[in-house]
Parts: C-alpha cells; structure tokens; sequence
C-alpha cells in the first residue's frame, strides 16, 4: 500500500530552551485547539447520552406508560452503537474521515431532535436507535482523526485529552439527568444534545482540514464487506439480545437465550470464515488478531471496558441501595472515581507523548486498577468515606492509565495503513465489554441474592420479601427506605453481601489484565507523521502484502 509521509518541521534548541512540538506540522497552536475542541465536543455529547438517560430511566418509561420500555431506551441505543463501530472504520476508509465524521454527526442530531420531540415509545425508540449510530460514527472517527493529524507519539496526549473528556461526559452524565429529570423535564437530557452537536457541526466543517478522496458513490459501496459487516452485525445483535432477555424475560436455560446464544457463535465463525478467505476488503482483517502483543493489547482493552462500566455501574447501586442515597447523590458521590479517571488520562497521555513509552504506565496502571478494585471488597455496609473516597481514587487511577496504552501498542503494531481498521477495532472490543460487564455483573448479583433469599423471607415474609429478590431489587431501591428499621437493615445487608461477590469476580477479570497487560510489547512510538492514502486506491493496497509494522521503514511511500 502507498502511504502519504508528512515532512515534519525541525527545530534547533538550546539546553535551557523548551523542545518545540512537532506533533501537527503547518499547523498552529489556535488551529489544533478548534480541532481538538470540536473533536471533544462530538466524545463528549456521545459519551453522556450513554449516561445521562440512566437516571431518567423511571421518568421516561412513565411518561409513555411502557414497562418493556424500561429495557428498551437503553438497549435500542446499544445494539445500534456497538455493532456499527466497525463499518465507521471502514467507510471512512473508502471515503475520507471528515465527510463520515459530519454525517455521524448529523445522525446523532437527527436523533437527539427525535427523542426530544417523541410523543410514542416506538418513535423515542427510532430516535435512540439514531443517536447510537451517531455516537458510534463520533467515538469511532474522532480517534481516527486524531491519528490522522499526529503522529504515533504524540497521539496519546490527545487520545489522553479524549479519555478525559470521555470520562467527564460519562460522570456527570446521571447527576445531569437526575437534575433534569426531578426539576425540568427528561426532555432536556436529549434538547441539551442539539446546540453541542450543531456547534460542532458546524466547526469541523470550516476548522478540520483532512483530505478526501472523490470516490464514487457505486463504486465505494462495491469495496464495503457488506457480507463481513452483516455477519458481524448479526453475530453482536444476537449476543447483546441474549444478555438482555436472559433473567429477566426469559429464563438463562430457556430456548430462546440459547438459540441466540448458539447461533452468534456460529454466525461468527462464519465472519471470520468470510474475513480469512472471501472477503476482498475485510471490515475486521484477522491479521489484527496474528500477533502476541495484539492479542493482549485486545485483552487489556476488554477488561478495561469490563471493569470501567462496573464500577460505574454497581458503585451507584451501592449507594443507593447500601447507604440509602438518592440517585442524584450516588452520582455525586462517584465524583471521586470520576476525577481520578480524568486526572490520571491526561497525565498518563503527558507522559506517553514526552517519553515514548506506554508499557510502564500500563503496568502501574494496571496493578492500581487491580489494586483498587480489590479494596471495593472491603468497603463496608455504613458509610466509611474514607475507604469509599480512597478506594475510588485508586481503581480510577488505574482506569485512566490505560485508556490509551492498548490503542498505542495495536497501532504501533499494524502500521498506519491499518490504523482506522484497529481504531474501530479496538473501540467494538470496548464497546462489546461495556454492554457484557453489566449483565455478567446482574448474573452474579442476582445468584447471590437467591442465595440471601432465605434472610429476607425470614425478616420480612414471602410477599415482601420477593420484591427484593434476584434482579427485582434493583427495581425496589427506594422500596428499602421505607421499611421498618430492622428490615431495612436485613435487606442491606444482603444486597452488600450480593455486592462484595460481584467485586470479586471484577477482581478476577483485573487480574486477567494485569496478567495480559504483561504481554503487550513495547513498540516504538514514531515522531514521523504518516497518513494513509485513502479512497479505493488505498483500499487495494490493503489487500496486497503484508499489513503490520514489523519492519519499518519497508513501505511504500509518498511525500506529502
């Protein structure tokens, strides 16, 4: 494949005099500002619609008087989300980053105007199933861009200026929608969306200057692997579906979970089948998958997801549900985490950018995460602030270390013709974790609650006691605060017990990327800005020879 090298500009400097960046040549420090703004704005808009309808979850399912409703808000925007992240990588492969990027930018506005406007559950759902397109188009490209406009070493300062950004969105998102919810109206938790999105819009428009290639449109629908995409669609629709109705519609053991369960582990074989040998173009080429040090960069990655999602997850259901907070200050009290996770992501891409190293701060950061999320086992069933606050500040430290190192390592290894395919990649892994870590998270939950069933039918009698049952408990939060003192105490108790069995099984999926962490190699970080042709020229440089990074130096290339 043909690649398009960037000459950057060199400086001379004295020892006294600060080293001078050369991370986005011909271009000032105004002009990576607005990019960069613009770019934060599309992670951020995407990363708190993810979080801000959590706390708006009772409101809006009441207002349409839909239970099913409940489950669907959230799950119509993650089957969307998470199964298109790979045909973003690759459209804009054939297209050019910023005209997919503006496109995903305009369905996640359509989609917020949609939910915002809805006066049925099946026209809010259409919505939430535009704004999870969106989103994935937003996430996905914003981070291609980013490897576009730098180079390898300096990518982790901006990707560290996105995971903080990410993080923050991700925060504030509940205690937004809460506020939203109880003092105007949940509306406004999709009417905020509109000036954020449009603004950005209309920025990258005028402000991100990245090349296109003029493919037409017939002959750039003939390169997509559409049959790689519907098989990958339809293996990761089949699987969250499972996740969603198992234990709660339908029964673990029941035909339907494990149909669907079967068949996605078929239809992927079949996808992988199709990328090995069929596919002209893969959406996912399975050489990603070749080396040592990809593989556990994937590891890394999915338990990063995993235990991210967990905590944000299950840390405010312990609040509420252990300490009696009220939704808006169980996201308050998750502040702590929150402000962890951005602190330690902007320092972790600092030192990436100025050393050219990220091994050792994923390997700190790892045994941090491991660290903390083990200490979550000892936190106690009344408030003890300072291991809640200590505790959070850890593990969080550790998330924020390693939102850029596996991205770094995968890239370094695959080389800049393969960068938007690994970015997309890497960001369905993440994706797919997020969404696995919840249910597998409510499995162990719920069996351990059956298991305390006894207590509670003891203290509070069959009827009341199957109210806080398995899941339905998660459904009774603000039941436990009106029960009599020493059932509350009894119920509690339980869901604390029930709580400290799900940290330990994230313990172990931290000590698997602890483990994993261990073999991603250390790649070098190039100071050279490479960017790949695209368009279908580029697009048949992929399909010939090698695509990793092995030898470099070795491609073909062309001045810029």
């Amino acid at each position: 494949m043909i690649m398009a090298k960037e000459t950057t500009q060199c400086y001379t400097t004295t020892p006294n005099q600060p080293q001078a960046t050369t991370s986005a040549p011909g271009r000032s420090l105004l002009q990576i500002s607005v990019v960069m703004s613009c770019l934060c704005a599309g992670t951020f808009v995407a990363a708190l619609d993810a979080t801000i309808v959590t706390t708006s979850l009772p409101s809006i399912a009441g207002h349409f008087h839909s239970a099913s409703g409940y489950t669907w808000i959230g799950s119509a925007y993650i089957l969307a989300n998470t199964t298109s992240v790979p045909l973003w990588g690759k459209l804009s492969d054939i297209w050019g980053r910023k005209p997919l990027l503006l496109c995903g930018n305009a369905i996640f506005f359509a989609g917020s105007l949609i939910c915002s406007v809805a006066n049925t559950m099946a026209l809010f759902l259409f919505g939430r199933v535009m704004q999870g397109l969106g989103a994935a188009a937003l996430m996905t490209l914003v981070n291609i861009c980013v490897c576009d406009l730098f180079s390898l070493r300096d990518r982790g300062l901006y990707f560290g200026l996105l995971s903080v950004d990410w993080a923050l969105a991700s925060g504030i998102g509940p205690i937004l929608g809460g506020v939203l919810s109880e003092k105007a109206t949940w509306r406004w938790c999709f009417w905020i969306n509109l000036p954020i999105t449009g603004f950005a819009f209309l920025l990258l428009w005028l402000a991100l200057k990245l090349d296109s290639p003029h493919t037409p449109i017939w002959d750039g629908l003939k390169a997509v692997d559409w049959i790689g995409s519907l098989f990958i669609i339809g293996s990761s629709i089949m699987l969250l579906l499972a996740l969603d109705f198992g234990g709660f519609t339908h029964p673990w053991d029941s035909a339907t979970v494990l149909c669907l369960i079967i068949f996605s582990i078929v239809v992927l074989g079949l996808f992988a089948l199709n990328e090995w040998k069929l596919a002209k173009y893969p959406v996912i080429p399975l050489i990603l998958f070749q080396h040592r040090s990809g593989i556990a960069a994937f590891v890394v990655c999915f338990c990063h997801g995993f235990i991210f999602m967990g905590e944000a997850y299950y840390l405010p259901l312990y609040f509420q549900a252990v300490l009696g907070a009220s939704p808006i200050m169980s996201g308050i009290y998750l502040l702590a985490f929150v402000i962890a996770c951005t602190v330690s992501g902007a320092l972790t891409g600092l030192f990436i950018q100025k050393t050219g190293q990220y091994i050792p701060s994923m390997w700190l950061g790892l045994g941090l995460l491991t660290l903390g999320v083990g200490l979550l086992i000892n936190l106690e069933a009344t408030a003890n602030w300072g291991k809640i606050i200590g505790f959070q500040i850890i593990s969080g430290t550790g998330i924020g270390m390693n939102f850029e190192g596996p991205l770094l390592a995968l890239q370094a290894i695959v080389g800049v013709k393969n960068t938007a395919t690994a970015t997309a990649t890497i960001g369905f892994v993440r994706t797919m974790s997020t969404a696995i870590s919840v249910v597998i998270g409510g499995v162990v939950f719920q069996n351990q609650m059956v298991k305390e069933g006894a207590k509670l039918v003891q203290s509070l009698g069959g009827e009341l006691a199957g109210q806080f049952g398995g899941a339905n408990v998660t459904a009774n939060i603000q039941l436990i605060g009106t029960l009599p003192s020493d059932q509350k105490v009894v119920v509690r108790q339980a869901v604390f017990a029930s709580l400290r069995t799900t940290w330990i099984m994230y313990v172990a999926f931290a000590g698997v990327s602890l483990l994993a962490g261990f073999f991603v190699g250390a790649h070098h970080l190039s100071e050279e800005h490479e960017v790949a042709v695209l368009g279908l020229h580029g697009q048949r440089g992929d399909s010939s020879g090698d695509t990793t990074n092995d030898t470099p130096g070795t491609q073909a290339m062309e001045m810029h």
